[in-house]
């Protein structure tokens, strides 16, 4: 036996230890199954706070303009100007989500939120930690469980809008990206690693798009979790790791055997058949490693879709998490915001092309500045769940209360 095996025997030896120590505190895996610290069952019924920390153009009725956060706040910039904008978002950010959002979602009959997280916000000293800090406690208080997305990776894990990157998922090549990564999930994990009230860490939203130019990327993927996790390891031997899978959280052929001794594998699907046959694969998965699977996102879909799909999801055990808790208009969430008057013209405005070029095209459409800024000022109080409308039917295809 050589020293390195003998080394490594050792560490696995510390790991399990400080594992088992936790499992006394904190939730965590046993064999198929995730289990609170009394090592309980634990089914998780959880929604995704979805355009908090990471806004989508389609929430806010932005179809054919902006659809990253960049683009988004590019164009609040333009209509509000920097101190305007930089005033909006702090106050966005507070609104979107209090404390009476998360009491709404305990008394509805949820027992956890996932956080989708822009990397930018969790930079040393970033203003996320601040956020999160204040939904934790919260959520602590009304007994839901918090799993932390990393929706917007350094480098872009999908060159889509969702990652806020380039065009491009150079995090499978970059090796600087990469170690970005890292320590992104270094200072959070270390920040959150004796916090029972966080359930884990979902690694990255939605890596690799289905683009057959992008396939050749898969089999970077897992040695990626692995350098990650093995980071995360030095600083939190407490909390689950989840995993999705390649093409957009849906494949799982790149998993080889399980590399950490607290891991779920999750996945999405949205637009399928609500049948077994589409979970057949993962369910397989989890006979075959004897690990927990989880649905990370679902939904956008109507009432009686969603009803059948919770069905077939709880009969074959799989917890989930609908997609998502609150968007403007639009009755395929817990919650709709109502939009604010004039927001049309807003809407309109930001389907314009932009560019040097269309300068001209965009000072002559531009909306009235009073028209901008009452929008926007309405926008801020209808995002507050008070004024929003609660969607009793989405509330109860969830088979929740």
């Amino acid at each position: 036996m050589t020293l390195i095996f003998k080394y490594r025997l050792l560490r696995l030896a510390i790991l399990l230890a400080c594992i088992s120590q936790a499992s006394a505190q904190f939730a965590h895996t046993n064999h198929k199954q995730i289990v609170d610290s009394a090592g309980k069952p634990l089914f998780l019924r959880a929604t995704n706070l979805g355009n908090w920390l990471v806004p989508e153009g389609y929430m806010w009725l932005f179809d054919g303009g902006p659809q990253s956060p960049s683009e988004i706040r590019g164009l609040v910039l333009e209509l509000l100007g920097p101190e305007g904008s930089a005033a909006f978002w702090q106050k966005y950010r507070d609104n979107y989500v209090r404390r009476e959002d998360i009491a709404l979602l305990h008394r509805a009959g949820f027992n956890a939120i996932r956080v989708p997280m822009h990397y930018s916000l969790f930079e040393e000293n970033g203003e996320g930690f601040k956020l999160l800090d204040r939904l934790i406690e919260w959520s602590r208080a009304e007994g839901l469980y918090v799993i932390l997305d990393l929706h917007a990776a350094p480098g872009g894990q999908t060159g889509a809008n969702i990652d806020d990157g380039v065009g491009y998922p150079w995090l499978y090549e970059s090796a600087e990206e990469q170690d970005h990564l890292i320590a992104v999930w270094r200072r959070v994990a270390s920040h959150y690693r004796d916090e029972p009230a966080v359930l884990g860490y979902d690694l990255l939203n939605e890596p690799i798009p289905h683009y057959p130019k992008l396939a050749a990327l898969n089999s970077a993927l897992e040695p990626l979790y692995k350098k990650v996790v093995r980071q995360i390891r030095e600083v939190d031997a407490h909390h689950i790791v989840f995993l999705g899978g390649a093409q957009w959280d849906s494949n799982f052929s790149v998993f080889g055997p399980p590399f950490d001794a607290n891991v779920v594998y999750t996945f999405h699907k949205y637009w399928t058949e609500p049948t077994e046959s589409v979970l057949r694969q993962y369910i397989d998965f989890r006979d075959r490693y004897d690990v927990p699977i989880w649905l990370g996102e679902s939904g956008e879909n109507s009432d009686e879709w969603i009803a059948k799909f919770v069905k077939v999801l709880e009969k074959n055990d799989i917890g989930w998490a609908f997609w998502p808790y609150k968007k403007m208009q639009e009755p395929s969430a817990i919650v709709s915001i109502v939009p604010p008057a004039g927001w049309e013209k807003i809407v309109e405005f930001a389907k314009l092309p932009r560019g040097t070029a269309h300068v001209e095209e965009r000072l002559k459409a531009r909306p009235e500045q009073e028209t901008i800024a009452r929008a926007f000022a309405e926008l801020l109080e209808n995002i507050r769940v008070e004024n929003c409308r609660i969607n009793q039917g989405y509330i109860k295809a969830l088979g929740l209360k």
